[in-house]
């Protein structure tokens, strides 16, 4: 039997994964993957396959900047490894 930590996250990237591609399934996948004060201290809007990110400061911009790699393998166990490609950080 497995673990709710382990259950979880597989659990949430299927409901994920065959819900319709949306404003509020993108944000709501980005807080998923960045935690809530970078999700609080960034906007996020997809165009095509490319993640736009804006940080409220420098210093959240360049967190994320940082972290981008790992977020977006984050998001593509999430949502798939075909809604989210590219990951574009701006100030």
């Amino acid at each position: 039997m497995d673990s709710l930590s382990h259950s979880l996250p597989r659990v949430l990237s299927e409901l994920l994964r065959n819900s319709p591609t949306s404003p509020g399934k993108i944000d709501f996948a980005w807080k998923a993957a960045v935690g809530p004060a970078t999700g609080r201290s960034t906007h996020v809007r997809l165009e095509g396959t490319t993640l736009l990110v804006e940080g409220v400061s420098r210093q959240w911009t360049r967190e994320v900047a940082r972290s981008s790699r790992l977020i977006l393998h984050r998001l593509q166990r999430l949502l798939g490894d075909d809604v989210i490609k590219d990951i574009v950080i701006r100030d």
